[in-house]
């Protein structure tokens, strides 16, 4: 009798164990889809950013329709839509327009870009990014970008940056982030000294809705950001590097547009390197097979 209740707590341990990794496993997983919904309901309850929750669910259903259909397509499987969800919200809180269809357009165009515009097996382009940019140069009489900032509302600022800080460094993707904000304060001050402008006015466009997605989302999106920490570091520094000269020029989204320059260059030498890497691997191994 005790050896039998010894076998079933050890059974239910093992059960618990099991359980609780699972629970870690779903936390990490879905932790950007998480912390996107709280910036989505923390920037609409205090400024109302969204156009209409109707625009918000078009550019969600079509990102998950686009991406069912195209991953079944591609792949032959159906596949999770945390990323579709993620590149949704991000194009119903960043696209602006009075019409349905830009932010149906901008979805569909963010997620097939991963299926389309591939090197090596790979998409080079953040979706939401990519999307974006798309939108912005195809229909820009029809659609704008977000440019809500938090303003006096320092406490709905400081609560999603605390929230969304603490959740990317679990990620381990924090130093992208840090090195990104720390770039963007140098060359802000930097534009003051040129320019003229007030410092603060230069660090301001930061506070807002706009710049959290694009930190906590768009720079440190694993699948289109170099694997090499080293490289993530100046990875990060490149991008507020490019925006500096797009912002110069007076370019109103010119994150988006850095980004969109900067990352598939990235990838595409990184690619390139692990190329010659691997073929004078291979040809060592060769020679010592000869």
């Amino acid at each position: 009798m005790q050896q039998q209740s010894e076998k079933e707590l050890k059974q239910q341990e093992g059960f618990l164990s099991k359980w609780d990794l699972d629970g870690l496993e779903y936390k990490k997983k879905y932790t950007p889809s998480l912390l996107i919904t709280a910036i989505l309901f923390g920037a609409h309850f205090s400024f109302g950013i969204l156009e209409s929750f109707g625009m918000l669910m078009t550019a969600i259903g079509a990102s998950f329709i686009t991406e069912a259909v195209l991953h079944r397509l591609v792949v032959g499987k159906w596949r999770n839509m945390s990323s579709a969800y993620i590149s949704g919200i991000s194009v119903g809180i960043l696209v602006r327009s009075p019409f349905l269809w830009p932010y149906a357009l901008c979805a569909m165009i963010s997620i097939a870009s991963k299926y389309v515009l591939r090197f090596r097996d790979q998409h080079l382009w953040n979706p939401s990014n990519f999307g974006i940019v798309a939108i912005l140069v195809l229909a820009p009489g029809s659609v704008a970008g977000l440019s809500v900032q938090w303003g006096n509302n320092i406490w709905a600022m400081l609560v999603i940056w605390i929230i969304g800080s603490v959740s990317i460094y679990k990620l381990r993707r924090f130093h992208i982030c840090g090195t990104y904000v720390a770039s963007f304060f140098l060359f802000a001050l930097l534009r003051s000294w040129m320019t003229g402008d007030p410092f603060f006015a230069e660090i301001s466009p930061i506070t807002g809705p706009m710049y959290q997605l694009f930190v906590f989302f768009m720079i440190t999106d694993p699948k289109t950001t170099v694997k090499s920490k080293k490289w993530q570091y100046v990875f990060a520094f490149s991008v507020a590097f490019a925006e500096f000269f797009f912002r110069l020029g007076e370019a109103v989204y010119a994150p988006f547009y850095a980004l969109f320059v900067v990352g598939p260059i990235f990838l595409l030498v990184e690619m390139w390197w692990e190329g010659r890497k691997q073929e004078s691997l291979n040809k060592q191994e060769a020679a010592l097979a000869g």
